[in-house]
């Protein structure tokens, strides 16, 4: 038996027996969406965000199923009290087809060493364009790749490089350039509107940021201020280098405010 609870389709189990059927379609084709969420001191921090966005990615790719909302908080809640859960990362998947399935299942919380929001990271770039960026679907393999490559190289990250040679995002962050009093990133449309993001844009806002919703390209990199990138697990934190080359660090101690902020709203 496992130590560890899980949630199938709203009803407890063991970790050990949340596992997905390898003949099933869905399950070879990865039919399905996800969410990551943290709980901190027992608390799910942006649920509303989270579920809104999970029922939007099912929406993007037909997927239909009969789990509610209500149903999926019960599911977390349960799964807290069950295991006594203080601080820890979820995650909900949704499979469809015939018979949808749906589990919660967790990890301990991400946490990163001090140094990489004091030092910041090295960033890698990969030339490729994700399959229906605005659902967070299981379809994973390019960021899988790429991110294998970036550290092989050593690197924390890999940023997404569209064809026209924009930097969209990373394999599971979000990219931002800081230039004097604006902030420049990827437009909605094109990259997955990440839940810290929308925190991370209002933080900005707040400080007196101007958000352009311009991506950087490879070419004006060099140009800004500072770049930082944001995710749920890692808040806002900065890059040091891009392909191994040194970046700006110019505007570190906006990206820590940003940072900041974006956590006190948690």
């Amino acid at each position: 038996m496992s130590e560890r609870s899980a949630i199938r389709n709203g009803v407890l189990i063991d970790e050990s027996q949340a596992v997905l059927p390898v003949t099933c379609r869905e399950v070879q084709n990865s039919f399905s969406v996800y969410e990551a969420l943290r709980i901190t001191d027992g608390h799910i921090v942006h649920l509303d965000d989270h579920l809104r966005r999970l029922a939007a990615s099912c929406s993007d790719i037909a997927l239909t199923h009969p789990f509610t909302d209500q149903l999926i908080e019960s599911s977390l809640n349960e799964l807290i009290r069950k295991d006594g859960i203080a601080d820890a990362t979820a995650r909900i998947l949704i499979v469809g087809g015939p018979e949808p399935l749906f589990f919660i299942t967790y990890t301990d919380l991400l946490t990163y060493p001090e140094s990489y929001y004091i030092d910041g990271i090295a960033v890698t770039l990969y030339y490729g364009e994700r399959f229906l960026p605005q659902a967070k679907t299981s379809n994973l393999l390019m960021q899988y790749i790429a991110l294998e490559e970036a550290r092989k190289k050593g690197a924390f990250e890999a940023l997404l490089v569209n064809r026209k040679g924009q930097v969209l995002e990373g394999t599971r962050s979000n990219f931002y350039g800081i230039a004097g009093s604006r902030i420049y990133t990827a437009p909605d449309e094109l990259v997955l509107s990440g839940i810290t993001r929308i925190s991370v844009l209002k933080a900005s806002q707040k400080l007196g940021f101007e958000i352009v919703y311009t991506p950087p390209t490879v070419t004006n990199l060099h140009m800004f201020d500072s770049l930082f990138i944001s995710s749920t697990s890692m808040g806002a934190m900065p890059v040091n280098s891009v392909n191994g080359n040194h970046v700006k660090r110019d505007a570190w101690e906006e990206v820590k405010e940003i940072c900041a902020l974006e956590r006190e709203w948690e």
